[in-house]
C-alpha cells in the first residue's frame, strides 16, 4: 500500500470516527436531558483541551528538536500563574506571549 493511500485511510477513518462521536451526542441524545453527573463532567472538556494541545509544544518543542527551551517553559509558567491568580484567560495568554517573545529575543 502506498504512503498516500495509507494517509487517506487514516484521514477518512478519523473523519468517520469524529462524525460518529458527534452524532452520538447530537443525533441520538440531543433531544434528551442528560443526567446532572454527566453535565458536570462535560463542563470541563473545553478547559482540558487547551492544556492537552499546548503541553507537548512546551515539553517537546519541535522548534528545538525536542530539547527543553527555557523561554517556552517560562512562558508556560507565567501563563499558568497569571491565569490562576487573575482568572482572566486573555490576560494570561498575552502575558505568556510577551514572556515567550522576550525569552526568545534574549536567548538569540
Amino acid at each position: 500500500m502506498s504512503q498516500n493511500a495509507h494517509l487517506w485511510i487514516i484521514i477518512v477513518s478519523l473523519g468517520v470516527g469524529s462524525f460518529c462521536l458527534r452524532f452520538l451526542f447530537l443525533g441520538l441524545v440531543g433531544n434528551r436531558d442528560l443526567p446532572p453527573w454527566l453535565l458536570r463532567h462535560l463542563r470541563y472538556t473545553a478547559v482540558a483541551m487547551l492544556p492537552a494541545l499546548v503541553a507537548p509544544l512546551v515539553i517537546w518543542p519541535a522548534a528545538t528538536n525536542g530539547m527543553y527551551d527555557p523561554a517556552r517553559l517560562a512562558a508556560a509558567a507565567i501563563t499558568m500563574v497569571i491565569g490562576a491568580y487573575t482568572k482572566n484567560l486573555l490576560l494570561a495568554m498575552i502575558a505568556g506571549a510577551i514572556t515567550l517573545f522576550f525569552g526568545l529575543y534574549l536567548s538569540a
